[in-house]
């Protein structure tokens, strides 16, 4: 019997390349933020549930309503440059704030940027795979994005120690990666193969008995897990309440990408190997256990273990979740169906963050973490009866 020989397109290549620059800016940014608004602009930790919270689901209905109109218009690279575009420009505006709603101002365009630009990107990823090899295209795009992640706060560690935990002068920095990364889309192209339009009405969006009874449970899993899975700020906010000091606290979260990095393409492969749900639900084991012990923690030394633990889930569940929608789709209708699944998840998300800042501010910290293991144990169980 022949192998088929697996081959990564130049394509994704440079989309990695791309997601790389992006994350290194947004990653210099999203570890020190959390203490930048409760320390420097004296926010209190629900108005961080809520800027997360409401970030992220801004950019839930343009997921679909974007990801539609690529599907229309045969056009994805146009969606994904304004997209990124919105995001480098978002960092300035936080670098500028000097109060808490400038700093929302700034969350805010940058969610509105990856509204425009995830489905289409993603849909992008999508017709560079065939059958053999959707779980390692994805992988690989994710270990680009990762290893962003993974530079990004050791450059704002540095940072931090070359101009004194000024976080104001380390915020202008982290636009710069952003711009860079615009960059490459000088070499981005459109696929050139024709795709049949789409001809999904926005309207039958919302009829679920248009879709594969497979995705629709995949779609429920997805909304229930993610109405817990709150931002990461809260976890950083954690490790610095148990014991941690802001550059430690900086130290795990780059520790957390780097395990993302190096897990990310092997998940990949063996999603395709041994099937994607398979390593999806592995991944969300790993997640209720690392919550549980961020709930019931209090060893500062332990959370080094936990946040390294937490990279393997996301490595398990990031890349592996699209190509294993991509099982469930077609590729003309790409663009639509990761924005609806993305929404969905948007909007359970901004719940998650408010909720669990609610949770911490009224209850304690512990419930914040509770609560999503608990939507993550539910969603599983779900999950498990989904036939292939």
């Amino acid at each position: 019997m022949k192998k088929t020989k697996i081959k990564i397109p130049l394509q994704v290549y440079i989309l990695g390349f791309v997601s790389f620059f992006n994350d290194v800016a947004s990653e210099m940014l999203y570890p020190i933020l959390p203490i930048f608004l409760t320390q420097v602009l004296h926010a209190p930790v629900f108005v961080v549930g809520i800027i997360d919270g409401v970030a992220e689901g801004t950019s839930s209905i343009l997921k679909t309503v974007f990801g539609y109109l690529s599907d229309k218009l045969q056009k994805r690279k146009i969606f994904v440059v304004a997209g990124y575009g919105a995001s480098a420009i978002s960092k300035i505006i936080i670098a500028l704030a000097s109060t808490w709603p400038v700093v929302f101002l700034g969350r805010f365009i940058d969610r509105l940027g990856k509204g425009v630009r995830t489905s289409s990107r993603d849909a992008l990823l999508l017709e560079n795979t065939n059958k053999h090899n959707k779980g390692l295209i994805f992988g690989v795009h994710r270990s680009f994005d990762s290893a962003g992640a993974f530079v990004g706060p050791i450059i704002a560690l540095i940072l931090l120690q070359l101009f004194n935990n000024d976080l104001h002068k380390i915020l202008y920095i982290t636009a710069l990666p952003s711009f860079i990364g615009l960059l490459f889309f000088f070499f981005v192209k459109d696929t050139k193969r024709k795709l049949a339009t789409s001809k999904i009405k926005i309207s039958q969006l919302l009829n679920f008995k248009n879709i594969s009874s497979q995705f629709r449970i995949f779609l429920i899993t997805m909304a229930i897990f993610s109405l817990g899975n709150s931002a990461d700020s809260f976890l950083i906010l954690r490790s610095k309440q148990i014991g941690l000091s802001l550059s430690l606290v900086i130290i795990v979260y780059i520790i957390y990408n780097l395990i993302y990095t190096l897990l990310s393409t092997p998940a990949g492969i063996l999603a395709d190997k041994l099937g994607a749900k398979k390593i999806f639900l592995l991944g969300l084991f790993i997640y209720i256990g690392v919550y549980l012990g961020f709930a019931f923690n209090t060893n500062p030394h332990f959370v080094w273990i936990l946040f390294a633990i937490y990279g393997a889930y996301i490595a398990l569940t990031d890349g592996v979740s699209k190509a294993l929608i991509g099982t469930y789709i077609k590729n003309n209708e790409a663009g639509t169906y990761y924005g609806v699944s993305q929404t969905i998840t948007s909007i359970m998300t901004l719940l998650a963050s408010i909720i669990g800042g609610f949770l911490w501010t009224l209850i304690s910290p512990q419930a914040t973490f509770i609560f999503a293991a608990v939507c993550a144990i539910i969603a599983s169980i779900i999950f498990i009866f989904n036939k292939d």
